[in-house]
């Protein structure tokens, strides 16, 4: 089975790749269902063209799955020359009125039904296969007996099926609730996640909001009794219609045994964080059922899932539509935070350039001090041990340590015990002591950085390049409900 991850942005397409995927697809600007996610524009096809040398035989979707109207249809034809730097493989549609154009324009490229198009049946994949697809992204609504009966009806159509991530309360998506209390429409990419929202119950008398925490209040809707959808009143929110997050890590040989040929991963305005855990955990699931390694080297790989975003989990409509009825609250939450990425190591001659820069930068600085009055060296040395962020500390070599390249995105201090998360091992914890940050610009070791600040890391370990370097989030209480964006 081919294994599909997201990729918002081109950076997260490297770790798509760089963590298992077998391939990965992204959304151009303006035709792609999460315009909220960095997607991709101007220059970066050479960034695109640039990874799929780096990993050869890893492919590239292209989702172009919003409605198209026929503005939208104008924009498209514009830009045809523009699309075509990148090296796309497949465009995943919704809309066949695009199709005579993509088979004209793209003829090597193929079409991959999107799962907006909600194709649950064998009949109408005959009817796309007709048309020139070469895959179906099936409709989240059906189930595992379902997609082997359509298998078996056309078994020359490859079927796709999402595995992971987030799932939507509307069918297939296709929910008119953020345009109708915002004016921003789904089917335009630019849902506002309404049913996620945080509601509160009021009353005259007041007297819902007590019965809402009881956890015995449900919706139900006249014509559908057997239907109910529980509402739950916490501190600062009402959960009315928030489904579960979708996990089949468990199931992976019954949808293969079913006939789906590609796991889909959701998730492209995800972190990259999730990118690279969740496509990691995948990979070692499908490398285990397919006797590459064994299910005890994929387990620790997988149960790293915990440590990702998530909501509670379930199987959606893939054995039992019931599952798929049950809501859940909050948002999605780690106890981990993506505090850095790490590149690519220092050569012998980019050490040894940065150590004697780090020499000089002391040298300069020990010589201004020496040349000061006593008296005025004395209070600098003062200032120095009160503020010693100030301090001019050359980096010593250390025997078999390595510098890194390094990417801040949160606060990075020398007493912090940090892990290290990469593709080739679970993850490694450095205690303060076995790990140092030095500025790239004087050579020099900084007790701490953060976003923006230029560092690299220099360390014993030996890590990978795209390594992840997390730590545990300092606001993150196990329980307790909170709105990461993430």
């Amino acid at each position: 089975m081919e294994l599909l991850s997201p990729a918002g942005n081109v950076e997260k397409l490297g770790y798509a790749y760089a963590y298992g995927a077998d391939a990965a697809y992204i959304g151009l600007k303006k035709f792609s269902l999460r315009v909220k996610a960095d997607n991709f524009y101007e220059d970066e096809y050479k960034k695109v063209v640039e990874l799929k040398n780096q990993y050869p035989g890893k492919r590239l979707h292209c989702a172009l799955n919003i409605s198209f109207h026929d503005g939208d249809i104008d924009n498209l034809k514009s830009n045809i020359e523009y699309f075509r730097q990148y090296p796309i493989d497949a465009f995943i549609v919704q809309d066949i009125g695009i199709v005579p154009l993509l088979q004209k324009e793209f003829p090597k490229a193929e079409l991959h039904l999107s799962t907006q198009a909600s194709c649950v049946n064998s009949e109408a994949v005959k009817m796309y296969k007709s048309l020139g697809f070469k895959r179906i992204v099936l409709g989240r609504e059906i189930s595992i007996n379902e997609i082997k009966r359509i298998k078996d009806s056309v078994p020359d159509m490859e079927l796709e099926a999402f595995c992971h991530g987030a799932m939507c309360i509307a069918y297939a998506g296709r929910c008119l609730m953020s345009a109708y209390l915002t004016g921003r429409s789904a089917q335009a990419g630019a849902c506002s996640h309404t049913c996620r929202w945080e509601y509160d119950v009021l009353s005259k008398p007041n007297g819902a909001k007590e019965l809402a925490q009881s956890g015995s209040l449900y919706l139900r809707e006249h014509e559908r009794p057997e239907d109910l959808f529980p509402v739950f009143e916490g501190e600062d929110f009402t959960a009315i219609l928030s489904s579960k997050d979708l996990c089949m890590i468990d199931h992976l040989e019954d949808l293969k045994n079913a006939g789906v040929d590609s796991l889909k991963i959701e998730g492209r305005m995800k972190s990259t964080y999730y990118v690279a855990l969740v496509t990691r955990a995948y990979r070692k699931a499908i490398d285990a059922l397919e006797g590459k390694i064994t299910a005890e080297e994929a387990a620790p790989y997988i149960a790293e899932l915990d440590n990702v975003s998530h909501r509670a989990s379930t199987t959606g409509f893939y054995y039992n539509r019931s599952e798929a009825d049950k809501t859940t609250t909050g948002a999605s939450d780690s106890k981990y935070q993506l505090t850095a990425e790490i590149g690519k190591a220092y050569s012998e001659s980019q050490f040894e350039e940065l150590y004697n820069l780090s020499q000089k930068t002391y040298g300069d600085f020990k010589s201004k001090l020496d040349a000061m009055h006593p008296n005025a060296k004395t209070a600098r040395l003062k200032d120095l041990e009160i503020h010693t962020d100030r301090n001019v500390v050359p980096f010593e070599k250390k025997e078999g340590w390595k510098i890194y390249e390094c990417t801040a995105f949160n606060k990075l201090s020398l007493d912090m015990t940090i892990e290290f998360v990469s593709p080739e091992f679970v993850s490694l914890t450095a205690k303060p002591g076995e790990w140092q940050i030095i500025s790239p610009e004087d050579g020099t070791v900084k007790n701490w950085v953060c976003d923006s600040h230029p560092c690299v890391i220099y360390t014993k370990f030996d890590l990978p390049n795209k390594t992840i370097l997390r730590t545990e989030d300092p606001d993150y209480v196990e329980g307790k409900i909170r709105d990461t964006g993430r």
